[in-house]
């Protein structure tokens, strides 16, 4: 659930054989957790330990605002990069630093040590909670459409799209191309959100489905609102099944005593509105994206089920 979804491809066809051996999702507070070593230190205590004495951490990205990002200075920002500023600060790591990979090699570089974390909003999905420890939710997705000014097809769901027959675009392999697959919607698809900003400014494409966020964000960012708009955001609903989408900080599956203090001092933040807000606002998000209820449930995201639409 640029959900990039958070981007739903799976890893598997990337990963290591002893990479696909870690199993398991942990609990709402905790995340997933393991008894190895990470790949930094043993016991899953190492790396912490590691960290606090050098004062800094790399995280990986995928350079995508408003998540995590290089401005245009070159300077490491964006809302998952803001929030683990402030939760390391509270462990004693006063510096983040950022590599940025492609989406597919997020995880794999992860486990192989070239990072201690991955920073970038990442969908907490089964397959990848069997693949590394995902931590408390630290945002909630939901989707929106681009649309032409004045919205000329009055599409506001995926349903509408299905039902008027448009033409939809979405990034290649984001959820949003996950739900229509599953609902039988044709799509085309292009690799970035600018490319799908552009099919629709050129009426190549009637909608182009996204998060929200990256949505709104595209269009500041393109100066396009004279041309397009961004409807609502709404949950996605397949085959009668809300698609409910958070994101989350990602661990190695062996650094337990990490994970574990991130989430101590992440769940102060997600659980007081006001903060949540001075520290993310500022990169266009709202209460709306504040995971609360099951969408603050580590153990249940990753569980995959999702509720009836009501």
């Amino acid at each position: 659930m640029t959900l990039r979804s958070r981007r739903a491809t799976t890893l598997a066809a990337v990963l290591t054989v002893g990479a696909l051996s870690l199993a398991g999702c942990g609990s709402s507070s905790t995340g997933s957790s393991g008894s190895s070593g990470g790949a930094s230190g043993g016991g899953g205590g190492g790396t912490l330990a590691k960290l606090q004495k050098a004062g800094t951490i790399t995280v990986g990205i995928n350079g995508e605002n408003p998540y995590s990002y290089m401005d245009k200075s070159g300077k490491l920002t964006g809302a998952t990069i803001a929030l683990d500023r402030a939760v390391y600060k509270q462990l004693g790591i006063k510096t983040v630093t950022g590599k940025q990979v492609d989406w597919n090699s997020l995880i794999p570089g992860l486990t192989a040590g070239q990072f201690d974390e991955v920073s970038a909003g990442m969908s907490a999905l089964p397959k990848r909670c069997a693949q590394a420890a995902f931590s408390y939710p630290e945002i909630v997705y939901k989707t929106a459409l681009l649309v032409p000014k004045g919205n000329p097809k009055h599409l506001h769901t995926m349903a509408d799209i299905k039902k008027s027959g448009a033409n939809l675009v979405t990034e290649t392999g984001a959820i949003e191309q996950g739900y229509a697959q599953d609902m039988g919607i044709q799509t085309q698809t292009v690799g970035t959100p600018e490319a799908g900003l552009q099919a629709v400014e050129s009426g190549r494409a009637d909608v182009f489905a996204l998060t929200a966020i990256s949505l709104r964000t595209l269009v500041k960012t393109q100066n396009a609102g004279s041309k397009v708009e961004v409807t609502p955001a709404f949950t996605a609903v397949v085959k009668g099944k809300e698609q409910i989408g958070a994101g989350a900080a990602v661990f190695r599956k062996g650094d337990t005593k990490l994970l574990n203090a991130y989430n101590k001092e992440l769940k102060k933040i997600i659980d007081n509105p006001k903060e949540f807000l001075k520290i993310v606002g500022k990169f266009g998000f709202t209460e709306a994206e504040r995971p609360q209820g099951k969408t603050a449930d580590t153990a249940y995201l990753c569980s995959g089920k999702l509720p009836d639409a009501k």
